[in-house]
């Protein structure tokens, strides 16, 4: 068995906490009723903050929103309503949780109208008054914005857990009704890391070394997959990631169904912020994307999965093997091929933790009128 991690790090100390309360567990139970019990009896609060705590204020412009995400290496923030009063409750504070992909997109279909040029399109878009000008207060609405589904510090975790697989919630701010603000976000990712550093605990092993096979893996098989072919222009990837809300799509060979690359809404950010890499943005093929920023990556020194092309696995990896590659290659989704290198279906973060808990009988009741109660005279 291996040996579990350092304890000084938050996610392994939260790993034996799990670890003490899975011994005491009365012995008539199952593993998994095991688990639900240990993650109900640990509040929200007790999970590592985000390192970045970025929010972006409701006056920002367009590009300084892209610009603050891009930097911080994140997808989404909470947006901070800067009319409100010093004594606004949490959720009259906030306007919502503005995405990357969500600013990206609208951006594109906007400058349909408003930009006419032939030749270096990205070039006039982030030059143009539109990417300039705008406010993100003002196109509120246009994607995932309030009332969003927040926490509070004092709900547990098997709540968390649930909303981000079955519920299929990709973040979940957490709010201090106390201080009256998000004082931390989970996110899938954040989850997966958290497992990673439980590795050698009895109650992960348990659980982890389970094969993808005996776990009923991968969910969605290769016929479900969305994906596009390397000569399909990459933009209409990204807007299937968007319309279908998905993280991300393989790019496959045309002639053989195999794997070639991953486009991750997340690369979505390199059609704003390095657009010197593309010379027409309605016609450049995904095969073409992928080349084009791996070039841009070594050039500028920077690491991203995109440079390690295809990650994939095969049936008999067991979900330890997988938690750690996803949480090392810093990835969302990890391809499951066959022998002979052909696409059998894939797995996201959601998959994972999705096997981790499950939902009790009428666990949530009326939860979804409400994570967090409405202050009173609450203007939304």
């Amino acid at each position: 068995m291996d040996s579990p991690v350092s304890d000084s790090s938050p996610e392994a100390k939260l790993g034996m906490r799990v670890e003490d309360l899975w011994d005491i567990q009365q012995p008539q139970l199952s593993p998994s009723e095991k688990l639900n019990s240990c993650f109900e009896s640990i509040p929200v609060s007790s999970f590592p903050p985000s390192p970045d705590g970025v929010e972006i204020d409701s006056d920002s412009s367009l590009a300084e929103a892209v610009r603050l995400l891009s930097d911080h290496n994140i997808l989404s923030a909470p947006v901070r309503n800067v009319a409100a009063p010093a004594d606004a409750s949490w959720i009259d504070r906030y306007l919502g949780i503005v995405e990357f992909a969500g600013l990206a997109v609208w951006l594109l279909h906007q400058s349909e109208v408003s930009l006419s040029t032939t030749g270096g399109f990205f070039e006039a878009l982030i030059s143009s008054d539109l990417y300039k000008n705008t406010k993100v207060k003002d196109i509120a609405g246009s994607f995932r914005w309030a009332p969003f589904l927040a926490l509070q510090t004092s709900d547990n975790f098997l709540t968390m857990l649930l909303l981000l697989s079955k519920y299929r919630m990709k973040s979940l701010p957490v709010v201090d009704l106390g201080e009256r603000k998000v004082n931390n976000i989970v996110t899938q990712s954040a989850v997966v890391h958290m497992l990673a550093e439980c590795v050698g605990l009895p109650w992960f092993e348990t659980w982890g070394a389970k094969t993808l096979f005996e776990l009923g893996l991968p969910i969605m098989k290769a016929k479900q997959i969305i994906k596009v072919t390397e000569d399909e222009p990459v933009l209409q990837a990204f807007e299937i990631m968007q319309k279908r809300a998905i993280g991300g799509l393989p790019v496959v060979d045309g002639r053989n169904g195999k794997p070639m690359g991953n486009i991750s809404i997340r690369d979505v950010r390199f059609l704003l912020t390095a657009p010197e890499i593309y010379k027409d943005y309605r016609s450049i093929t995904a095969k073409n994307f992928l080349s084009a920023v791996r070039d841009y990556l070594l050039k500028h020194q920077q690491s991203s999965p995109m440079l390690l092309g295809t990650i994939s696995c095969q049936k008999n990896a067991t979900l330890k093997d997988v938690i750690l590659r996803l949480d090392s290659e810093k990835i969302q989704r990890l391809y499951v091929v066959d022998e002979e290198g052909k696409l059998e279906g894939v797995i996201t973060l959601r998959d994972i933790i999705s096997k981790l808990v499950h939902e009790p009988r009428r666990y949530f009741g009326d939860f979804f009128d409400g994570v967090v109660p409405l202050p009173i005279n609450s203007s939304v």
